[in-house]
């Protein structure tokens, strides 16, 4: 009667079942850090006397957060990181024109149903969408993972969000998540799984179950998964030969909760300063905003730049606003150029830039100032999370984030 975590972390650590609050060792399948994290990890790895990574060929390094370079610091973490990765002969370097780490990580194969996936970023949970049990660790338990190749966990329970009803149009996946963590609260998923299930999740895409899966650590959840069906495969197959194998829950397990969500009457949503559960329909809230960002990990993906562009073509963004478009990864870029939506964003004013987080951490391209508003596309509207601390950051879909671009006001795309 094991839920698919449980499953998946029997699978890894060696034993016929687990239980939830069971503590294991697990075998990592990928461990992933970047050019921000990476850097502690590597200095912890060499401070204890580690010589050798555990296996070169399970390591991905992208460099997202800060790229290109934009400060001596970080250019000295670029060096240090690409000598690390040098001298380990790792396998899966990416470097500054690649894109996101978890819009690059399912991109290239690296991510398989069953797997244990562990990275030094909390959004990591993202790559549950494909049926993994993905998680954020520290640099310092990354620097062990590096050396030895396994971590410990405590197995969690599983709060399995049965989500029903069509949706409505102009209401997306974000809507839905930032409805689920609304209900929840920022702590109402702390340290257990949460899954996602239910036809309306069956009828979504897998980037559309990648935003679900990404945003569960914002209502404390370990990691967020979807169950694999065939979309899984689809998506997964053009990208890996690996064998993989896939886990399901068993609904009677006595480590499960489930809470059942209904989203037929749902309207598009928004996240307003300054915690990710503090949620409001958008039709309740107006609000001049200063800068609209549209990328992300959560929405940089092409659906969200076809949705964007959709409701931006032949129109202006609004004079008093600034938009900043910036595609997930090279792969994504490349399709939004050939679509020509890239085009549609700059001739509406927006300014794309090349893939990377963006003003997402508030430590690189597109930072806000003091007093200053911004509608992102991303998951966290922590005070300073996107500049200054003294600004203020909304949460919302790419469609409302275009939308409200054009009336320079916060708005539903209607």
């Amino acid at each position: 009667m094991p839920t698919m975590s449980e499953k998946i972390l029997a699978r890894a650590s060696g034993r016929q079942t687990v239980e939830a609050g069971d503590i294991i060792i697990a075998n990592i399948d990928i461990a992933m850090t970047h050019d921000l994290t990476g850097p502690l990890s590597v200095e912890s790895f060499e401070k204890i006397g580690a010589e050798t990574v555990w296996d070169s060929s399970k390591i991905v390094i992208p460099f997202d957060h800060q790229v290109p370079a934009d400060s001596i610091d970080s250019a000295n973490n670029h060096i240090l990181m690409r000598e690390f990765v040098k001298k380990h002969n790792i396998k899966h370097f990416y470097d500054v024109n690649a894109g996101v780490c978890h819009q690059i990580l399912p991109e290239k194969g690296h991510v398989l149903p069953g797997e244990v996936i562990v990275g030094a970023d909390s959004h990591t949970c993202t790559h549950g969408a494909l049926g993994a049990f993905a998680t954020g660790i520290g640099s310092t338990d990354m620097a062990m993972v590096f050396a030895e190749g396994n971590l410990w966990f405590k197995v969690p329970e599983t709060n399995r969000f049965n989500i029903t009803g069509d949706l409505k149009e102009n209401v997306y996946a974000k809507d839905v998540i930032l409805h689920i963590i609304c209900k929840m609260g920022a702590d109402g998923s702390t340290y257990k799984a949460c899954e996602f299930a239910g036809e309306t999740v069956s009828d979504m895409s897998v980037s559309d179950r990648m935003v679900l899966c990404n945003m569960a650590i914002e209502m404390g959840g370990k990691t967020g998964l979807v169950e694999p069906d065939d979309k899984t495969v689809e998506y997964v197959e053009k990208r890996s030969s690996k064998p993989y194998k896939v886990f399901k829950t068993d609904l009677d397990s006595p480590s499960l909760n489930i809470i059942d969500i209904d989203v037929s009457d749902l309207e598009p949503q928004i996240a307003c300063p300054h915690n990710v559960d503090n949620v409001r329909p958008v039709s309740e809230v107006d609000r001049e905003i200063d800068q609209v960002f549209l990328g992300s990990c959560t929405n940089g993906r092409l659906s969200d730049l076809r949705d964007a562009a959709k409701i931006l073509k032949g129109n202006k963004i609004a004079n008093s606003t600034r938009m900043l478009v910036i595609p997930a990864s090279k792969e994504v870029y490349l399709k939004a150029l050939d679509e020509g939506l890239l085009k549609i964003f700059v001739e509406a004013g927006a300014l794309v830039s090349a893939p990377c987080c963006g003003p997402c951490l508030g430590g690189h391209t597109g930072i806000i100032g003091p007093g200053e508003v911004s509608l992102s596309t991303s998951n966290r509207n922590f005070k300073g999370r996107q500049g200054s601390s003294d600004g203020e950051v909304y949460l919302s879909s790419a469609a409302v984030a275009a939308a409200s671009a054009i009336e320079g006001r916060i708005v539903a795309p209607e």
